[in-house]
């Protein structure tokens, strides 16, 4: 029986129960690819779907013992795939149980709201930067960080630049370790950020740098940083580093990258243009 004449003999129920599983599965993928969004469980993922691909050709086409070793291996790759994705499932398991949706996100801000964030961050930046006192500021946009501001000390406070300059006050309890920012408010101090393992990353890196570059690389984060020996203002994201940013440039790279009606002009077209090695000097922190 062909699906056309099984589907002839459906009565509107029928048709009504098939739209709704449909929709429903619609809906829990969308909201599945919207919670891995921007961490590194897309690239896993796409590979993921590559060797489903290269699967149903072998099998088609004949490739009998490839088709044959990839059987074998789907267990293995689907229990490794719970291992890889165990914080983005725990996260959602979190959100059911809260009875909340799995696209709970942090509230929207406005434009004024935006820019207020902005001129706080930057303002602190640079004074930081003028009397070299160290900073690792970790700017969470749609990937959650509840995962590192957890490590640290809840802060939950309106974001100012005098607060964020008395946290990272040298031999504050505060002051070693990042700052998490969701929205605009502190969300906590004193957390810990993942090491960027990087090989190809100049030796003259500290670990400020490294953890800044490694949570932009696992999540969609901005990160500002400031170094204690030179005093050097940073930005990281994607996994890569600007190094020697000034005041302007500062509030240009965060008004492209947190405002969403931010035109993309705004970013320089050569936004990466030496963000590794950078012509001058290390900072050590």
């Amino acid at each position: 029986m062909s699906l056309f004449s099984a589907m002839a003999g459906w009565t509107a129920w029928n048709y009504i129960t098939a739209l709704a599983d449909i929709a429903i599965l619609a809906f829990v993928i969308y909201e599945l690819l919207l919670l891995i969004r921007g961490t590194r469980a897309v690239p896993l993922l796409r590979g993921l779907l590559v060797l489903i691909a290269v699967f149903l050709v072998s099998d088609f086409i004949g490739l009998h013992a490839v088709a044959w070793i990839l059987e074998q291996v789907w267990t293995i790759i689907f229990l490794a795939l719970i291992i890889i994705f165990q914080p983005e499932l725990r996260r959602a398991l979190e959100r059911i149980g809260r009875g909340s949706s799995l696209l709970t996100r942090s509230a929207s801000l406005t434009a004024g709201d935006i820019a207020h964030v902005i001129d706080e961050i930057v303002g602190a930046a640079t004074s930081m930067a003028k009397t070299k006192t160290g900073a690792l500021m970790v700017l969470e946009r749609s990937t959650g960080l509840s995962d590192y501001t957890e490590t640290g000390i809840p802060i939950d406070a309106l974001v100012s630049e005098e607060l964020l300059c008395n946290i990272f006050v040298k031999d504050s309890p505060l002051h070693d370790g990042a700052t998490v920012i969701s929205g605009d408010r502190v969300s906590a101090a004193a957390c810990f950020l993942p090491l960027s393992d990087n090989p190809y990353l100049s030796l003259s890196l500290g670990t400020r740098h490294r953890a800044g570059i490694g949570v932009s690389e696992v999540s969609d984060a901005l990160v500002v940083i400031v170094s204690e020996e030179t005093g050097v203002i940073s930005i990281a994201e994607e996994g890569k580093l600007i190094r020697h940013v000034d005041e302007k440039k500062l509030r240009e790279l965060l008004s492209a990258g947190l405002s969403e009606k931010a035109p993309m002009d705004v970013r320089p077209k050569n936004f990466w243009e030496g963000a590794l090695f950078h012509k001058k000097g290390g900072d050590a922190q």
